[in-house]
Parts: structure tokens; sequence; C-alpha cells
């Protein structure tokens, strides 16, 4: 029989409280997206201010886009398994003092000469990353825990939605940043590059750490989740007092009528013998797809700007910094709303209906279609004829990965897996993902052109592009692949710990021939993974 206090919770209504968890929660996602992806217009104005040719080299750039990429991997690891060990709440507040603190250090930048500059924003840029790498795996698991198993899906959805409003909220202050600054200097000339940009960049940034220091106060509020306190700490009695804050519900309704028995989770520990057999498959298959859809995801996104050098120049030779920065971030916020905020409404909305398998492979099968029509064509066609067109098939590419595989990855490892190793597999999965993010960002650096003028269209930076968007059409297809051969045993719902034995024993004669069978969707196997949550 089934513990009431996790019925109530897999049964409960939706409440204000959900609402509240999906913005305070999410603000994390928010301030991660606005950090990472506002330092390509930055990127800009520092190289029209500390270089002469106003171009950074290929390493400084590859340096600036990584750190915090790389930090986030080690963040993700780190606080990952802090999660499961001394509880999501514990380290959920530290995640996010890292993020405010390094946001604003960042913009602090020690000095104002070239190399120290850059070091030390590197530095916090880390910093910045390990935080947001901390923030990953608490936050999709503190909302899949206080979810109701019906809607459980759309509400993760739901907080990583804030993803897409912080593209947006970081082109929005890059736009009025840098108009206002373009005015104060009396508009500036494309030879000359005021020294308000030096401020302008760093006010950017720091900016950034608002919305998520305004949430502090309700992060160190929120209790502890109930199946975390129940299931891993053994503490029914604390976690019926957490789920009554959180649902409202008298104690009577959750109490148990009779003292249940131990609920002695798996005696076997994280990546034992058994722990592979039960979970392998499953924390490969979501860690081979977030490694797959980062790579191309964020190489899209860092790139944005030579897929668009012609709108961003607009017919003309050279504009000043402030307006190179302000164009850029118009394109951002033009993908931003036209395709990856809409994306993630059509996701919260889809699935709990379509499924997270469907969503994923439609995802990765339309990006790769989508890449191949604007990259084949584009040495002979696009490249010539960058219009309406191309944009409108490039933006689908961001709603796809959205309304497909970067919002999937980051819901299944949430559900997957027990609670005792959830926060720990969800981190791994995700610093694999990041570590494609790096290595796609860098392939995609080296090899795609570098546009600054209209007329460097040449054929050779021509065959570059076409081999940057076929590749990454090419990186979809095997997503497809992943997700077809070695998928990830998705279920429905999650189960407790009675349930789940209950199954067991139901379903134990089969378990040899399930495990024979390399592709089944439910196994044996499936109830053995799920049974501790």
């Amino acid at each position: 029989m089934a513990l009431k206090v996790l019925s109530a919770l897999d049964s409960a209504k939706t409440r204000f409280y959900h609402f509240k968890t999906i913005i305070v929660a999410g603000m994390g996602l928010f301030t991660d997206s606005y950090d990472l992806f506002c330092i390509t217009p930055i990127l800009k104005l520092l190289s029209r201010i500390y270089y002469k040719d106003s171009k950074l080299p290929n390493l400084v750039t590859a340096a600036m886009l990584t750190t915090a990429l790389l930090g986030t991997v080690f963040g993700q690891l780190i606080f990952g398994h802090l999660g499961d060990r001394m509880g999501r709440r514990h380290v959920y507040g530290l995640a996010l003092i890292l993020m405010v603190l390094s946001s604003l250090a960042s913009g602090f930048s020690i000095c104002t000469e070239k190399t120290c500059v850059l070091l030390s924003l590197g530095f916090f840029r880390f910093l910045l990353g390990f935080g947001v790498g901390g923030d990953y795996p608490l936050s999709a698991t503190i909302m899949s825990e206080l979810s109701n198993k019906k809607t459980r899906g759309a509400f993760i959805a739901a907080m990583f939605s804030m993803q897409g409003f912080g593209i947006l909220a970081g082109a929005a202050v890059t736009m009025v940043v840098c108009k206002v600054f373009d005015e104060a200097s009396g508009n500036a000339t494309p030879e000359h590059t005021p020294k308000g940009a030096n401020v302008a960049w760093r006010l950017i940034l720091m900016i950034g750490a608002i919305p998520a220091a305004l949430t502090f106060y309700w992060r160190m509020m929120m209790p502890e989740t109930a199946r975390y306190t129940a299931l891993v700490e053994q503490n029914l009695d604390q976690a019926i007092k957490d789920i009554k804050k959180v649902l409202e519900v008298p104690i009577g309704e959750i109490r148990e009528d009779s003292s249940p028995p131990p609920l002695n989770p798996p005696p076997y520990p994280l990546f034992s013998r058994q722990f592979f057999r039960r979970h392998g498959r499953d924390l490969l298959s979501c860690s081979l797809s977030w490694f797959l859809v980062d790579i191309v995801f964020y190489s899209s996104n860092f790139f944005q700007s030579k897929i668009y050098y012609k709108y961003i120049y607009n017919n003309e030779k050279k504009v000043n910094a402030y307006e190179e920065a302000l164009r850029i971030s118009e394109l951002q916020a033009i993908v931003a709303v036209c395709s990856t905020i809409p994306a993630y409404f059509f996701t919260v909305y889809f699935i709990d209906k379509i499924g997270r398998k469907k969503i994923q492979k439609l995802g990765f099968f339309c990006m790769a279609m989508v890449y191949f029509s604007i990259g084949i064509p584009y040495y002979f066609y696009w490249s010539k004829h960058t219009n309406i067109g191309f944009m409108i098939l490039y933006c689908l590419t961001f709603f796809f990965a959205n309304f497909g595989p970067n919002t999937t990855t980051f819901i299944v490892p949430a559900e997957l897996f027990p609670a005792r190793f959830r926060s720990t597999c969800h981190g791994i999965s995700g610093a694999i993902g990041k570590l494609g993010a790096i290595i796609g960002s860098v392939v995609v650096l080296w090899v795609a052109p570098d546009h600054t003028k209209l007329e460097d269209d040449t054929e050779n930076e021509r065959i570059r592009m076409t081999a940057t968007l076929v590749f990454l059409g090419g990186v979809c297809i095997v997503g497809i692949m992943e997700e077809t051969f070695v998928p990830p045993q998705y279920r429905q719902q999650m189960y407790n710990l009675k349930q789940g034995r209950r199954l067991v024993k139901e379903y134990i004669m089969y378990f040899d021939q399930f495990l024979l069978k390399f592709n089944v969707e439910e196994s044996e196997e499936v109830v053995l993974s799920r049974f501790v949550m």
C-alpha cells in the first residue's frame, strides 16, 4: 500500500504553490540563459574596445564562450551529488548566491588593461557557470518531486521555459543599454569606440544578477521535498510537515493509520554493478541525448551573428560598436519571440499528451531537415539570398530544439531515477550535455566563416558555412538514431516504493526474456529501476 504522503503528492490538484515554484526555481534558468547568451554581443563590444582591427582572436572567443560552460559541467556534477547527499533545499540557496555574486563580479572585472580584463572576466564567468550548473539538477529535481503525476512534465517544462525569457531579457537589456550609451556618446563613428563602451558591457552583465537575487528569500523558505525526506532521509513525520506547507491539507489526510514498515532504500550504492544494471542504460541514453542536442543548440546560438551578418550590417560596410551589438541583440530577441518562447509553450501543452519520446524524436528530425534545407543549397543559393525565407527556416531550428530535445533532455532525467540518485544522475546527464556544448561551440567557431563585411562572402567561406550547417543536421540525425536504438525507459508516472515492490513480484518471472530484448519500452528493468520514487 502506498504511503499517503506520496499518494497525496501524486494526486494533488494544481495550486498556487506550484506556480510560485515555477517562478522561483526557474529564475536560476532565467539567469543562466541571460548570462550565457548575452556574451555574444558583449564580445563584439570587447573586440571594438581592446583590438585595433575590431576582431577577437578565435582563441579568445572560444575561451570566453566555453569558460562558463566548463564551470557548468563542474557545477552540475558537484551540486547534483550534494543534492542527494545533503538534501535539495540545503544547497539550493548556495547555487543562487554563487550566480548572483559572480554576475556582479563579472561586471567588476579587474582593471581596464586588455589581458587583465579578459582573464578576470573568464574567471568570474567560470564561477557563474559553476552556480548555473548547480541550479540545473536541483531545480529539475525539486520541480519533479513537488509535482503531481498528471502534469509533472508540463510543470518542469514551464520552469525550463524561463530560459527563453532569460534570452529575451538579455537581448532587451543589451539593446536598451547600447541605445542609451550610443545617444549619450553623440552617435559614435565606426572607427572610434567611446570609453563608455567599457562601462556598457559591464552594466549588461551586472543587471543579470537582479532577477535571481529577488528570489533568494523564497528559495530559502522552500521546505525540503517530501519525497526526499520520506524516501532518502526516512523521516516520515518531517515529510508530513513539509507536504502540509506545500499542499495545505489536513494532517489527518496524509498521516498513516498505522506505523508503516521501514522503507529500506535499495542497498546498492551509486555506480555499483547493480546500479549500472538497473539504471545504466537510462543514464547512458539521457547523457547521449543531452550531449547531441547541446552541440546543436549552443552552437546555433553562439554563431547567430555569422548566420545573419547581412542583416546586422544592413548593406553598410561598417557600424559603430553600440550599433553592432544592438543589431545582434535585435536578432536574438526576434528569434526568442518568434521561435524559442512559443516552442516552450507548445512543449508545456503537449508534453503530457504526446509524450517525451515522440517530442524528442520529432524535434531532432525537424531540426535535421531544416539544417539540410538551408545547408545543402547554401553554397549556390542561400549565400546570395539570405532573405526572410532563410530567417524563417533558421528560426525553425530553435523552435524544434525547444519543442523537442532541448526541453525533454532536461525533463526526463528528473523522472527516471530513484530519489536517492535523482539529482546526481541529472547532474551527470547535464554535465555530459555541456561537454557537447563546449565541443560544438569550438568546432563551429573554427569551421564557420567570420563575416565582418558584405564582400567577405568568398567561395571558401560559403563552403565553410555549408559544412557547418550540414554538420549540425548530421548531429540531429545521430540524435534520432540514439533515441531509436538506445532509448531510456520512459514511463507516465513515478512509482513509490510499495507499488514498485508489488510490480517486481508480478513481473519477476519475465525478467530474463525482457533483458534479452534490446529495444523494449516497458520491461522488468523499468520496474526494477523505478520503484524507489
